[in-house]
């Protein structure tokens, strides 16, 4: 009887250890501190380098959560450095709708 119980404590242990782990959670870049200069050449780096493979999207047609994701598979494709990868991010977050 005892062996039982300690089956099912070792059954209920592994279980547990295999369940999957929380995905990480998406970072934004970091906070807004950039300068309205700043935010004006990531409009400028949106447009010029945004536009060289695909349409622009008009930035007030995703949310800043949809734009991390956006930005975080773009921003190395368009080989942005992490200041301009802010510069942009700021930008298109900065859009009102």
């Amino acid at each position: 009887m005892r062996n039982i119980g300690f089956t099912g404590i070792f059954a209920a242990v592994l279980l547990a250890s295999c369940t999957p782990k929380s995905a990480p959670a998406i970072e934004a870049p970091k906070s807004a501190t950039s300068t309205a200069e700043q935010i004006a050449q990531g409009k400028t780096i949106f447009e010029n380098s945004c536009n060289k493979c695909h349409k622009l999207y008009d930035p007030t047609q995703f949310t800043s959560v949809q734009w991390v994701g956006i930005m975080n598979a773009m921003a190395p494709k368009a080989k942005l450095t992490d200041e301009q990868h802010q510069w942009v991010y700021d930008y298109v977050v900065s859009v009102k709708k």
